[in-house]
């Protein structure tokens, strides 16, 4: 399974922490941006770790939420 990831920027507190973990996947502007993709491990690391919890996770083949 493949994750898409989505970030509500009006949650967003530019904390960087998605950055760090994982810089080909998230860049840390005014609020963070999706560049590209990662392993689906990985990106729910990242969500989980995200303290405003502002990064969701899309089944890519289905659109479904996968998280939260």
């Amino acid at each position: 399974m493949s994750y898409i990831a989505v970030i509500d920027e009006s949650s967003c507190l530019a904390h960087g922490d998605c950055a760090q973990l994982a810089p080909d996947v998230f860049v840390l502007e005014d609020v963070a941006r999706v560049i590209g993709s990662g392993p689906p491990e990985l990106l729910l690391e990242v969500a989980r770790a995200c303290p405003a919890s502002a990064i969701a996770l899309l089944d890519e083949r289905t659109g479904e939420p996968v998280y939260p």
